[in-house]
């Protein structure tokens, strides 16, 4: 699970006068969604292998359900 690429996470400014707190936040998601917070913290401790499998399962369940869920409501409409 451990990636040996370097993570590159950039925000450039959308227009001239916006906001740094807005381009902060916008940082702030692509962090979380690349998960380079979390990655770092799994690997700082040591996980057990069937543990790691288990919790892997479940995100892929979570994620199948949630896109899922978006094709349900896309058919309804």
């Amino acid at each position: 699970m451990s990636r040996k690429r370097p993570i590159r996470v950039e925000v450039r400014a959308k227009y001239a006068d916006e906001p740094i707190e807005r381009m902060i936040k916008r940082f702030n998601k692509k962090v979380k969604k690349e998960r380079i917070i979390e990655t770092f913290l799994e690997e700082k401790r040591y996980e057990k292998p069937s543990d790691r499998k288990r919790k892997l399962k479940k995100r892929r369940q979570k994620v199948l359900e949630k896109l899922n869920r978006a094709r349900r409501q896309n058919a309804d409409i």
